[in-house]
């Protein structure tokens, strides 16, 4: 049996930089390298989750943000849109296959005839009540193995350097 290589440490690749290419900036690599890293295996993980669910990442976003506005669980589809970050059409697509799966209903919106509000039917309703505390519940185990204080001090440097990103973006 072959044995699975393990990847380089961030800081071997940033000294192998540094021996190749004296001069090249290697400051990010020991942070972005494993942000990239966990993200692909958090992504992994979620994706096994979700499957296990009956539930796809796309849908899965669309029904927690219903979820979350809470009672009567109903939101316009531009609400959607500005809440999921993604297009009126991705909303639009993504609303259609909800739609017919059953998991949630279009009707008239309040503001307008041309006005679309999506809500939640008691199947979405029991889906993502079943998902979220699969997926929650998943992450938070995966994450368990830092104290509350190491959490909430990774947590605010996450919402630094995302803000410090974004604006130079």
């Amino acid at each position: 049996m072959a044995e699975i290589d393990t990847p380089t440490e961030p800081a071997e690749i940033a000294a192998a930089w540094q021996r190749e290419r004296p001069g090249t900036p290697t400051d990010s690599i020991e942070i972005v390298t494993p942000i990239w890293r966990l993200a692909k295996m958090f992504a992994d993980d979620r994706a096994r989750v979700l499957r296990a669910a009956g539930i796809d990442a796309a849908t899965l976003d669309l029904l927690s943000v219903i979820r979350r506005s809470g009672p009567p669980y109903r939101l316009s589809t531009r609400e959607l849109a500005r809440r999921t970050l993604v297009t009126a059409g991705a909303i639009s697509q993504r609303v259609a296959r909800a739609e017919r799966t059953g998991l949630v209903r279009r009707g008239p919106g309040e503001s307008g005839r041309k006005s679309v509000a999506v809500s939640l039917t008691d199947e979405g309703h029991a889906l993502i009540e079943r998902s979220v505390d699969s997926v929650l519940g998943r992450e938070a185990s995966l994450v368990a193995g830092l104290t509350p204080a190491e959490r909430a001090t990774l947590a605010g440097l996450l919402e630094k350097l995302t803000v410090e990103v974004r604006g130079r973006i």
